[in-house]
């Protein structure tokens, strides 16, 4: 029978999100040192129940002189990670299938991270390469949810996202390849935004990918959160092509243009279930309370060949990480150990190598597509996923590839379109199921405007605040 797990209580971080935190030390409420602590035991207390953490780096969190003092999150304890490098510690990237070696320097994410003045405790769990929706690996155990541990955290993101959701630290860092910041925020009762294409910087190597699909960004328990690190990690880097975001703290009281889709027969890729549906109804209601126009229609594209298209793309991923190990890695992969989804994934592009340039201009048209709703709409709003957390073992990796591509499918069916068109999209905790776990909508806006997201997720926030799991 799974429980709960909340490591809130009454030290120095309290009840408190990171712009609360950042408050209380600039104003000498709390010390940097007492927050720090307060945090690491938070994670020892916990960490047992959730194995969220891969790497500890609490000595290094305790040099203090190092965190940048003028930062907007001077002194917020996080964890990253660990598809991100930091000096001085390997990046396993969650498979056991090789040995990193120890990191010469951190990724340009994770200096644009700590450009926050953000203090990192260490690195938190993934699936394999970041493949999956779960983290239930092998070689590091299950991450477990912290609003019920039978329940998964979603992926690829899982440590960040248990982490963040139990009360250790109050953001940690998260990225994006087909949902990988909101599926974890929609499991966990979070806040995630996957940015604009470049909206950040990007990970790593990613700008060899034919087709962007990559996305850095956080995880957070509130809209002002978000708002502050994307305010702070401009001044790190400024894209010149997007408009500038700036620090989004209110609602803009704009009355907004909102489209979203009529629920697909049962058996299809994108069907959603009676919560997942029910959830986005009621959020339409409080919608048009707010004064906003909303209207339903079928979805306009063919979800089946998109999503076809994209498990190609996703095998061009897998194949380059497991068979080009040494180029991407700097180490050989061990097929022996590799688990089959990522063994299946690169077969399927493996025998369908010569289909990746049709794959890819498919899925630009299918971005494309979509994209031309916004000259009708302000904001796309969908489920986040097709139909609610599913229980540990749902995506387990000693399941076939094929077992756990249509299971991905149906679960993840709503996500991978901003990956494609690079736009921004929002998952927010808009609902429960009848026992307790988070149910999210997820919002999107036209390319650039991140902003609109932002002030749409203050206003919802104010209308209707999500529970934490400290008093829910």
């Amino acid at each position: 029978m799974g429980k709960r797990i909340s490591a809130f209580t009454n030290d120095a971080l309290g009840n408190l999100d990171a712009v609360g935190v950042a408050e209380a030390i600039a104003k000498k409420q709390v010390t940097v040192q007492e927050v720090t602590e307060a945090a690491i035991a938070r994670a020892e207390k916990v960490n047992g129940d959730l194995n969220a953490i891969v790497i500890k780096t609490y000595d290094d969190a305790r040099n203090y002189s190092a965190l940048k003092k003028n930062g907007l999150l001077y002194g917020v304890p996080t964890f990253i990670k660990d598809n991100e490098n930091i000096k001085g510690y390997p990046t396993q990237l969650g498979t056991g299938s090789f040995n990193a070696k120890i990191a010469k320097s951190n990724s340009r994410y994770v200096n644009q991270l700590l450009s926050t003045g953000a203090n990192s405790l260490g690195k938190s769990t993934l699936p394999e390469f970041g493949l999956i929706c779960s983290t239930e690996n092998e070689r590091w155990g299950i991450t477990r949810n912290p609003w019920n541990t039978d329940y998964t955290t979603g992926g690829s993101s899982s440590g960040s996202g248990a982490l963040v959701a139990s009360g250790v630290v109050p953001i940690a860092s998260a990225n994006d390849g087909a949902g990988s910041i909101r599926i974890p925020a929609a499991c966990c009762g979070l806040v995630g935004l996957k940015p604009t294409r470049h909206r950040l910087v990007p990970m790593d190597g990613s700008e060899l990918m034919p087709l962007q699909i990559v996305y850095e960004g956080v995880l957070t328990r509130t809209v002002r959160d978000t708002a502050a690190f994307f305010a702070e990690a401009e001044k790190f880097y400024k894209n010149p092509k997007l408009p500038k975001l700036g620090h989004v703290t209110k609602s803009s009281g704009k009355k907004l243009r909102i489209v979203f889709f009529e629920n697909p027969a049962s058996g299809k890729g994108a069907h959603q279930d009676a919560d997942t549906y029910r959830v986005q109804l009621e959020t339409v209601a409080l919608l048009q309370s707010l004064g906003h126009t909303v209207e339903q229609v079928p979805i306009p594209i063919d979800v089946e060949t998109m999503t076809e298209h994209y498990l190609l793309y996703y095998g061009f991923l897998a194949y380059m990480l497991s068979h080009h190990g040494r180029l991407v890695l700097g180490a050989k992969v061990n097929h022996d150990v590799l688990e089959p989804f990522t063994l299946g994934l690169s077969k399927k592009f493996k025998n369908n190598k010569m289909g990746l340039p049709r794959s890819i201009k498919m899925l630009r048209k299918v971005g494309a597509d979509t994209e031309k709703l916004f000259e009708s709409y302000d904001i796309i709003m969908t489920p986040v996923l097709a139909h609610t957390t599913p229980e540990i073992g749902h995506f387990s990796p000693t399941l076939s590839y094929e077992e756990v591509s249509k299971r991905a499918v149906e679960f993840a069916t709503y996500c991978g379109l901003q990956n494609i068109t690079g736009s921004p999209a929002i998952s927010l905790p808009m609902g429960k199921t009848e026992n307790g776990m988070p149910v999210a909508v997820q919002f999107s806006a036209p390319f650039g405007l991140d902003q609109r997201l932002l002030e749409l997720a203050y206003e919802v926030e104010e209308a209707k605040p999500w529970g934490m799991i400290y008093n829910s």
